[in-house]
């Protein structure tokens, strides 16, 4: 399904850009609400917001609006779209989890999930790496 396009944006460089002014400013440019529409993700460990659209939008014609739009050059933010993936690394899990555990929590459709290739457990860390079969089944 290489015509898959991602429901997530990117935004890097978000510095200069509070959490409130960026929700405001994705209102004004996608002409949709906040928390109802999409939610905002700040991951500020490397300085970018992950955008995930929950009412369906065409992303790329986001992206491009973003570009061109005034406040988004003069806060030197930059918008792309974040890429298709198979793989995710699931944090902070509790001690003793299983892998089938894992699987069938990822595999619920309820929560985004999708068929599991692969869970590859790291009790020392409290982490797994799942493998999805492919890349629809990993909100």
């Amino acid at each position: 399904d290489s015509a898959a396009v991602s429901t997530s944006v990117v935004f890097e460089n978000i510095e200069s850009c509070s959490l409130d002014c960026l929700q405001m400013l994705l209102e004004n440019i996608s002409g949709l609400t906040g928390d109802a529409d999409f939610i905002v993700e700040p991951i500020p460990e490397i300085n970018v917001a992950v955008v995930t659209f929950i009412k369906s939008i065409d992303t790329k014609d986001f992206v491009k609006k973003c570009s061109q739009h005034k406040r988004v050059k003069e806060f030197k933010m930059t918008a792309r779209l974040l890429e298709l993936t198979q793989t995710i690394k699931a944090e902070n899990l509790p001690d003793g989890i299983s892998t089938d555990y894992l699987t069938m929590y990822f595999e619920n459709a309820r929560s985004g999930g999708g068929p599991v290739a692969d869970v590859q457990l790291f009790p020392e860390e409290n982490s797994a790496i799942i493998t999805f079969c492919d890349h629809k089944g990993n909100a």
